[in-house]
């Protein structure tokens, strides 16, 4: 009976963190808070907690990068020493600014996103911290730009570092054009690789629409990554997921 109920009460919490908002891979949302509350929210720029704030209150909040992933981010690209970079996928652009405030003051950012209204949500916040000028923003799909910079051979290798947390059908289809836009030694990230868990879930696990619609296309992505041979990998479990490619060919 001990057992059982702890079997059940495990199952619960399990059921339990599986909803909440903050998008982390974590079994304890007690030792994700902790995480939070000791490492993360003490440290996290006044801008960030903002716009972080700021987009909780949006329906589709759940699309935000995590705060302990835009901490994470904003230390690699201090890291690595960024100074040229590309994100696609903005959403209200808590990531972006986590990136915008890593970059020296002439640090540059590509910002693709289909929908501008929701970076408009958090470009007050962005201009308030004084870091918009290095924010070039585009609104549409990004793969047409990405065609175009590609025809230009001065674009090649030009980028430092490339973020993406877009659609993640196109995942592969923005690798094949990313590994010849950003440099030797410069590195990719792509978001949500881990994708909720459900890259381990049997077939018939209960698993949202969207999460069940987008699994394959992670899981290949996952696969193609592991096998490509110009690029070093490590698989992250932060937030939801993050795989870094470091180029080397």
């Amino acid at each position: 009976m001990a057992t059982a109920e702890a079997s059940k009460d495990s199952t619960q919490q399990v059921s339990r963190h599986q909803e909440v908002g903050h998008k982390s891979l974590l079994q304890s949302d007690a030792l994700y808070q902790y995480i939070l509350e000791t490492s993360v929210y003490p440290r996290e720029p006044e801008p960030m907690r903002e716009l972080r704030e700021i987009t909780a209150k949006h329906p589709w909040n759940l699309m935000t990068t995590s705060a302990d992933e835009g901490q994470f981010l904003h230390l690699l690209l201090k890291l690595i020493n960024a100074k040229n970079t590309m994100e696609i996928g903005v959403y209200t652009g808590y990531s972006l600014l986590s990136t915008a405030l890593a970059l020296p003051d002439d640090g540059k950012i590509l910002a693709m996103d289909i929908n501008r209204e929701n970076y408009e949500l958090g470009l007050p916040v962005i201009q308030k911290a004084g870091v918009a000028h290095k924010i070039d923003f585009r609104e549409g799909p990004a793969l047409p730009v990405l065609d175009q910079m590609l025809e230009n051979k001065e674009m090649h290798g030009s980028f430092d570092f490339i973020f993406v947390d877009a659609d993640k059908d196109n995942y592969l289809n923005y690798h094949k054009r990313l590994i010849d836009l950003v440099k030797i030694g410069g590195v990719i990230g792509y978001d949500n690789t881990l994708w909720n868990g459900s890259v381990v879930a049997p077939p018939d696990a209960p698993l949202r629409k969207y999460v069940r619609f987008y699994r394959d296309f992670v899981i290949e992505l996952n696969k193609a990554l592991a096998a490509d041979p110009r690029i070093e990998i490590s698989q992250i479990p932060v937030g939801d997921g993050i795989t870094l490619c470091r180029r080397v060919i």
